[in-house]
């Protein structure tokens, strides 16, 4: 199972690596910037170079980039509009050079726009950020439909794609949390999900699992991650959704709430057996 958490890069990408090592991580996660903000640290070349020797060594899956939480491509704002096509842009240029080929992002939420609308904006700042002959994959991370969020729903993630100019570069990662919150019932029936997910969207486009617990209940469209096995989804369910042929193959990333990051091997050891 390729499987690891959510890590910092506050000390480098090499650094990320030792750690994700040292917990028995075969992949991790990390973000493309500050958060809640949206400065980006200057690349190390050095530091990138040691990453990609230290993956190579240990026959590590490179990291999932994810994208700022600031970064809404639906804004109905336009100054937080062009920060966020900014940012897209940027790190379109930063994919380039960093130890990594997968990104993803949150669609966006355009509040006081209507739907069509928001759709239009993620769109245009995709068609114009993406870099032509890149080989980074920007996948659409599937929401819970908290508020106005988009990507609550397949039919939304397929629209996106279809719509845009170039959707060779566009996939999607599923998260267990927002799937169960959206009100697909990945306890009961997790094949009927992927099967409807395949027949809307394309399991072709699937390139990243978010495995996470939820706090909140079936269909609440609420986002509030708990720990693997102590929330509403449940251990087994989890596992039995990470094994499911059609997509135990790709790396599943934690997202759970961890005060020591050592917690993560018991997480990752629970869904491997």
């Amino acid at each position: 199972m390729i499987i690891g958490p959510h890590l910092t890069i506050s000390s480098g990408y090499a650094h990320a690596v030792k750690t994700a090592l040292s917990i028995g991580a075969t992949t991790f996660q990390v973000f493309s910037r500050n958060p809640r903000g949206g400065s980006a640290a200057r690349i190390d070349p050095k530091d990138v170079a040691a990453a990609r020797e230290l993956m190579a060594q240990n026959s590590m899956t490179p990291p999932l980039i994810h994208a700022a939480y600031t970064m809404n491509l639906a804004a109905a704002r336009s100054e937080a509009y062009t920060f966020a096509r900014e940012c897209f842009a940027d790190d379109m240029q930063r994919m380039e050079v960093i130890p990594a080929n997968l990104y993803v992002f949150h669609p966006g939420s355009p509040t006081t726009l209507q739907y069509s609308e928001g759709i239009k904006r993620i769109v245009a700042a995709l068609d114009d950020g993406i870099l032509e002959g890149t080989k980074t994959k920007i996948l659409l991370e599937g929401m819970a439909g908290k508020g106005s969020e988009l990507g609550r729903s397949f039919e939304q993630l397929a629209e996106i794609i279809s719509l845009s100019k170039k959707n060779e570069y566009l996939g999607v990662c599923l998260d267990t949390c927002h799937l169960f919150c959206a009100g697909y019932d990945i306890v009961n029936s997790p094949e009927d999900v992927l099967n409807e997910f395949d027949k809307t969207v394309g399991l072709s486009r699937l390139h990243a699992i978010h495995i996470n617990d939820s706090y909140n209940s079936f269909a609440s469209h609420k986002d509030h991650h708990a720990n693997i096995g102590t929330g509403e989804i449940g251990l087994e369910a989890l596992k039995r959704f990470a094994s499911l042929k059609e997509i135990k193959h790709l790396p599943f990333y934690l997202e759970t709430p961890q005060e020591d990051i050592r917690n993560y091997t018991a997480e990752m050891d629970l869904l491997r057996k």
